[in-house]
């Protein structure tokens, strides 16, 4: 279990005030806002519950999860260690959708490891460059034996949380709804967390399309507001 004082640095890490810059993106909401596909706290949380069993999200908890168990696998941290987190970065980069995705999850992780070192650890020396935003928070948790599925928990819940944050702003939704939905995905949240917590890479794969072909037409979309 994660002691008092890991959970500390993992509250902090996954926070809003944690200068990674995750609010300038929204992962392709804004499109599907403009679009009038979320005009609705009910449309916002079909639309992140897809996200979160079909979707980029489902697939970076995996990557996440896989990233933990290279770390603590190896806590000599050795050239297997970097040569293993390279080859699973490149894995996740070739699982986004469109150039903003890719340039989302790098320029958050890259951030969160820059923000990270205020946390020394033989393992930042290791991460790729540049290193996804779920492979960043993988290793480093592990690196400070953070347990798996709370960090998987805590993560998602941050990742959930922005949705929100972007369809409050946008649609735009009132907080009593945008906190409706944080609370109504509670529970997809916590079985995910399980569940990505024992995947395996074999088990990644994607259906949603919809969120797939909005973050492609974002580049284009005016006007923005968002990175992504």
């Amino acid at each position: 279990m994660t002691t008092p004082a890991a959970l500390q640095k993992l509250v902090t890490w996954l926070s809003p005030a944690f200068p990674v810059g995750a609010f300038a993106w929204s992962a392709g909401l804004e499109t599907a806002i403009a679009d009038r596909r979320v005009t609705s706290a009910e449309r916002l949380q079909s639309w992140i519950e897809g996200a979160l069993a079909h979707g980029g999200v489902h697939t970076d908890a995996i990557v996440l999860a896989e990233a933990w168990r290279v770390i603590r696998g190896d806590i000599a941290l050795g050239e297997a260690t970097r040569t293993a987190l390279s080859d699973l970065a490149d894995l996740s980069l070739a699982l986004t959708s469109s150039r903003e995705r890719w340039m989302e999850t790098t320029t958050i992780g890259d951030n969160y490891v820059l923000a990270a070192k205020h946390w020394p650890s033989d393992v930042l020396a290791r991460l790729p460059q540049p290193c996804p935003y779920p492979v960043a928070v993988g290793a480093i948790a592990a690196a400070h034996a953070i347990d798996l599925e709370d960090t998987l928990l805590a993560w998602l819940t941050a990742t959930v949380h922005g949705q929100v944050s972007v369809a409050v702003r946008l649609v735009p939704l009132g907080q009593s709804d945008g906190l409706r939905v944080m609370s109504a995905l509670e529970p997809r949240v916590a079985a995910l967390a399980r569940t990505a917590a024992t995947a395996t890479l074999a088990d990644i794969g994607t259906i949603a399309y919809a969120a797939d072909i909005a973050q492609m037409r974002h580049e284009t979309l005016e006007p923005r507001i968002f990175r992504s």
